[in-house]
């Protein structure tokens, strides 16, 4: 057991180092097609050789983000086959079909057109340059749908039926699968933190520039566009956060309690504003949740339920169960499921003896559109994943972690609200130049903009541990039977050469930056 959780432990590390490597060249990639887009239209309707100039200079640095981007993505994927074998075959059929979308129609559609745009100048006419580029950014931001709602169907699988000859899982509507509310607002959200960051990328070294005082027109209308678009977007973020913070609510309540560190469910909960866990604090045990907290009253029940007076389970509710809640126990919840997977290895048994009879007799309890079927479902084979934990504590993930990421992004998300207001108010007065300190602060805001961004990551994906699968599949049964030797190398292998990558993009990005817009109009 030892064994299997050192393998556990390191596939999951590996996997996380690859995803946030990665995440940190995509949210540039989703937000600047927009902008460079959106300053190209300007150049086509206006004739205006500037946004041209414009046009060109963002362009060259969303390349080398992207080139380096879809290195780290690759290997994303592999791993699914590589350390994690088990899942792909469990949920291939589901999980695989957004991702094969993603490669045949966005993946390619971007690919296709990004030569047209950085090689189609004077090559192409205008019209169909512009459509190209545009068509990028299309194509980016549909590689993240596809992605996203894979995404979202490990928080929330929907639209599949359980195949017990098979022993996987086979999707039955893919439009359920598309159009889940989980998958829905994880792409709005997730999409919308992109732009936002990338606006803060093009504020920062606009910001720099001013400070140079080189460039000054150049820069102040990259940073007019910026802001505005990152105003906008950080507003949509707030208010898609609030809808993701609503499905989570509805379908992980686990990692709800995990966001606000509530032990104890409470009628009439307060949202935390600030707050700090009791240290040590263990699920069952006496010690109060914080040792201190502002909260506004009733608020995490008014937006988790949208009543004010609503129950909002803890962590030893949902461990524990609460019956005048009508919450059973993790407990119970695993003894059902090692029932639905005796009953899965009884069937199995069945059809290696050749006995007809009750190859028949169990497999009605797999189809849920019969009776038997849909209360086996009911009643045990919805808890299957909770048969292959050991201990109910199994199901609660890292409160602090979970806690301390989420405080901190909601305060960063506000945070970016105000800098954008205040800097489009700045450009507006025509003062910006004047603000030393604000424009230092732009450029120092840049990275707080990836704190964001990946601490959201680490509430999404560690807030639902032990799952892989929200409640059908636990990690300790998803990963591939390798030993934990090679993926502790791996590990150490691509974290050298992710740095690599990493160090190289800020190095080639720094020096595009210091030679400035040099193409294009005058």
């Amino acid at each position: 057991m030892d064994q299997i959780s050192t393998l556990v432990e390191w596939s999951r590390a590996q996997f996380a180092l690859t995803a946030m490597y990665h995440w940190i060249f995509v949210p540039l990639t989703l937000g600047m097609t927009f902008m460079i887009a959106f300053m190209e239209t300007l150049y086509v309707r206006t004739g205006n050789e500037e946004w041209k100039r414009l046009t060109k200079f963002w362009a060259k640095l969303f390349g080398i983000n992207f080139a380096i981007g879809v290195a780290t993505g690759t290997i994303l994927e592999f791993e699914f086959g590589t350390n994690w074998s088990n899942y792909s075959w469990f949920v291939g059929d589901i999980f695989g079909a957004p991702l094969a979308v993603e490669g045949i129609m966005a993946f390619f559609m971007e690919s296709t057109f990004i030569a047209i745009m950085f090689f189609g100048w004077n090559k192409v006419s205008k019209k169909f340059h512009l459509l190209s580029t545009w068509l990028v950014a299309i194509g980016a931001n549909l590689s993240a749908l596809w992605i996203l709602v894979a995404n979202g169907w490990m928080q929330f699988p929907t639209g599949t039926v359980f195949n017990p000859d098979t022993a996987r899982n086979e999707m039955v509507d893919f439009w359920a699968v598309l159009f889940s509310p989980v998958a829905v607002n994880k792409f709005l959200h997730t999409i919308s933190n992109g732009f936002v960051v990338s606006a803060l990328f093009m504020t920062g070294i606009s910001a720099w520039f001013i400070l140079k005082k080189r460039e000054i027109v150049f820069a102040k209308k990259s940073m007019l566009i910026a802001a505005t678009f990152g105003l906008l977007s950080s507003v949509f973020l707030a208010l898609t956060g609030d809808g993701s913070a609503y499905q989570v609510a509805q379908k992980q309540p686990m990692k709800l309690a995990a966001m606000e560190g509530l032990y104890k469910g409470q009628k009439e909960a307060g949202l935390i504003m600030v707050g700090m866990l009791t240290p040590g604090k263990q699920p069952g045990d006496s010690k109060d949740d914080y040792v201190f907290k502002l909260e506004i009253p009733k608020m995490l029940s008014l937006l988790g339920y949208r009543d004010a007076q609503a129950f909002v389970p803890g962590v030893d509710d949902l461990v524990y169960g609460n019956e005048e809640q009508g919450l059973i126990s993790a407990q119970e919840k695993i003894e059902r499921g090692t029932v639905a997977v005796e009953t899965l290895r009884e069937f199995k048994q069945a059809k290696r003896d050749g006995d007809s009879t009750k190859v028949a007799e169990l497999a009605l309890l797999f189809d849920r559109s019969k009776p038997e079927g849909q209360e086996f479902y009911n009643n045990y084979f919805r808890f299957f994943g909770y048969g292959h934990l050991e201990k109910p504590e199994d199901i609660v993930p890292n409160v602090p972690l979970v806690f301390y990421s989420f405080h901190i992004m909601v305060a960063l998300g506000f945070f970016f609200i105000f800098f954008f207001a205040v800097m489009l108010f700045f450009l507006m007065k025509n003062s910006v130049e004047k603000r030393k300190l604000w424009l230092h602060l732009a450029i120092w805001t840049f990275p707080l903009g990836f704190i964001a961004s990946q601490a959201g990551w680490i509430v999404a994906e560690v807030g639902r541990q032990p799952w892989v699968i929200q409640d059908l599949m636990p990690v300790n049964t998803a990963v591939s039977q390798v030993s934990a030797s090679a993926v502790q190398l791996t590990f150490v292998l691509f974290a050298i050469i992710f740095t690599s990558l990493l160090i190289a993009e800020i190095s080639i990005m720094t020096r595009a930056i210091k030679n400035g817009p040099t193409e294009g109009g005058k």
